[in-house]
């Protein structure tokens, strides 16, 4: 029986969302010949993984226009789950209502707080009040079960199309080119293997030591190594102030000899280091800086 599970969930992407997600769409872009299985939260996603039901997840990390999706962070510290891949996903946000209701009779916009930033020019223009939603496809669900007059919802046209509402407008967005960063994780560590010349992404958290610019000098070895820092976030550990927990990522394989150097330097001023992941840079990064 394990055995059938296992099959089972090989095939299975789990995401945060009701179906028509941009999250949804994410795993139909990434994983066409994949099954795809929703759930409620971030969490929920990534213990789909954890207890083999599904074999990846699907999980937003950052959005061109809002920045950070905060609720990620949190989670990564309670998962051992590895990254294994990254995908962008070019955000097409609609404003969407029942049918018979125009855009001049909308007076609150509902979506999950992403989106909602993400458009706030467009909703501050049409004079409608935001209301936040646990999701940009669970507020589309909620609108067509629920009739209320001078609402409407920012989510996808693959939602507009399984719920069966109108899109008002498409590209609601504030701006063009409005991307959402994913990154995939899986039970099973899928490191590349190296090789010069490839461009590869190693993702990995750390904490600095409570010491006098122990950042500063942590990062040190980076420079001096010439590793292209690509991200570097940072975020309380257990409320504490003086516990700041790091995630960055960095243009280099993990076995790269320099990224080893970096890393050793590293760890003179820092601990608890794990490294999420090593894995191909997306084309999308190569498309941008052309």
């Amino acid at each position: 029986m394990t055995g059938q599970i296992q099959l089972e969930a090989s095939q299975i992407v789990a995401y945060q969302g009701e179906p028509g997600a941009y999250s949804h769409l994410a795993c139909k872009h990434t994983f066409p010949d994949l099954k795809t299985i929703h759930c409620a939260t971030f969490g929920e996603a990534l213990q789909k993984v954890e207890q083999g039901e599904a074999y990846y997840a699907m999980i937003p990390l950052e959005n061109s226009t809002a920045g950070r999706v905060e609720e990620i962070y949190r989670e990564l510290k309670r998962t051992q789950l590895h990254v294994v891949k990254e995908h962008f996903e070019a955000v097409n946000h609609c404003l969407i209502a029942r049918h018979g209701v125009a855009i001049e009779q909308i007076t609150r916009i509902g979506s999950h707080p992403q989106a909602l930033a993400q458009c706030d020019d467009n909703i501050k223009a049409l004079g409608a009040k935001n209301v936040a939603m646990y999701d940009t496809a669970g507020a589309a669900k909620y609108i067509a079960e629920n009739n209320e007059p001078g609402f409407a919802v920012i989510s996808s046209e693959l939602a507009a199309e399984l719920y069966g509402l109108n899109i008002l407008k498409t590209h609601f967005n504030d701006r063009d080119g409005n991307t959402t960063r994913f990154l995939v994780f899986s039970k099973q560590q899928k490191m590349p293997e190296y090789e010069s010349g490839k461009i590869y992404i190693t993702t990995f958290m750390f904490r600095v030591r409570n010491i006098p610019s122990a950042l500063y000098k942590a990062m040190g070895g980076f420079a001096t190594n010439g590793i292209n820092m690509l991200k570097l976030e940072s975020y309380m550990v257990n409320g504490h102030f003086t516990a700041t927990q790091f995630y960055i990522d960095v243009e280099a394989h993990f076995q790269d000899p320099a990224m080893q150097r970096a890393l050793e330097e590293l760890r003179f001023f820092s601990e608890d280091i794990r490294i999420l992941g090593t894995y191909y840079a997306d084309a999308f990064r190569t498309q941008q800086s052309q």
